[in-house]
């Protein structure tokens, strides 16, 4: 992979993050190209990484091997119509944008075109993703171990077998962040209502969820209930607090919020991907 040609349609920070996560695993910068309209997004890149820029997308995907769609949804299907006429026929194209499924790509790009989806997050900004993928019919195993080893530069990855499922991923881990930052907000206030001064409490907080991830990781095996078991001691203080929770049916909102979560990725492909 390191010699694959790869050119990114958009220059955001899920493309600077791959980029990133590519070059600190020695990556020659010299096949990585980025295209934007941001002046200032590109000329970052090019500082930071000595990658090709240009606000041109089609200069850059003539000799692509790869080319991959970090653009807003909502400006999907135009990219897509201004780009195929000039995308390689063998070219592999990753979409990362959540919402438009690969039927629509292919009515934009033309239906041979060989697509994988990904469903990155932003954590993929400190090399701590986690991205879900799926692989559109015709795209071969090495396509897909390319696409793996692109992603895996910026996190973990999983693959589906069903397209239907990258709203369910964009549930679990494509916006969870989001829940666990809102997690921590509530966190950190209820500690400056007990006393604590903001900075403390934001500190105390962030490093325990720091702590809670690193103890689930470090025994995939164990149930998650049973680490919380481990910490919830008969009678105790953290007793009570679980207790509070789930009195408050607080199990049925994280159900309730991510199926809104998906239902919206679903909306999103109805209402952009015609």
């Amino acid at each position: 992979m390191l010699h694959t040609r790869i050119s990114f349609i958009g220059g955001g920070n899920m493309a600077r993050s791959i980029i990133g996560g590519l070059i600190s695993q020695g990556y020659n910068a010299g096949n990585l190209s980025v295209s934007d309209p941001n002046t200032d997004a590109l000329a970052a890149l090019a500082r930071d990484f000595g990658v090709q820029t240009t606000s041109d997308n089609t200069k850059i995907t003539a000799e692509a091997q790869v080319v991959v769609l970090a653009v807003k949804p909502q400006v999907m299907k135009s990219v897509c119509l201004g780009l195929a006429p000039h995308l390689p026929p063998q070219c592999l194209v990753i979409s990362i944008a959540a919402g438009i499924g690969c039927g629509s790509l292919k009515q934009w790009l033309g239906a041979q075109r060989h697509i994988v989806r990904a469903m990155p997050n932003t954590p993929a900004l400190v090399l701590a993703g986690a991205s879900g993928l799926y692989a559109a019919e015709g795209v071969t195993a090495d396509e897909k171990a390319l696409a793996e080893q692109l992603l895996k530069a910026v996190g973990t990855v999983a693959w589906v077998a069903e397209e239907a499922l990258i709203d369910a991923v964009t549930a679990v881990s494509g916006s969870g962040p989001a829940y666990f930052f809102l997690l921590l907000e509530a966190m950190v206030d209820a500690g400056e209502h007990q006393g604590l001064d903001r900075k403390t409490a934001r500190q105390l907080a962030v490093q325990t969820a720091v702590g809670a991830a690193r103890l689930a990781q470090s025994d995939s095996e164990l149930e998650l209930a049973e680490l919380r078991r481990r910490v919830t001691s008969p009678g105790g203080t953290t007793e009570r607090a679980i207790l509070t929770f789930e009195q408050n049916q607080f199990r049925q909102t994280v159900d309730i919020a991510m199926q809104a979560c998906a239902n919206r990725a679903r909306q999103m492909a109805d209402e952009l991907g015609r």
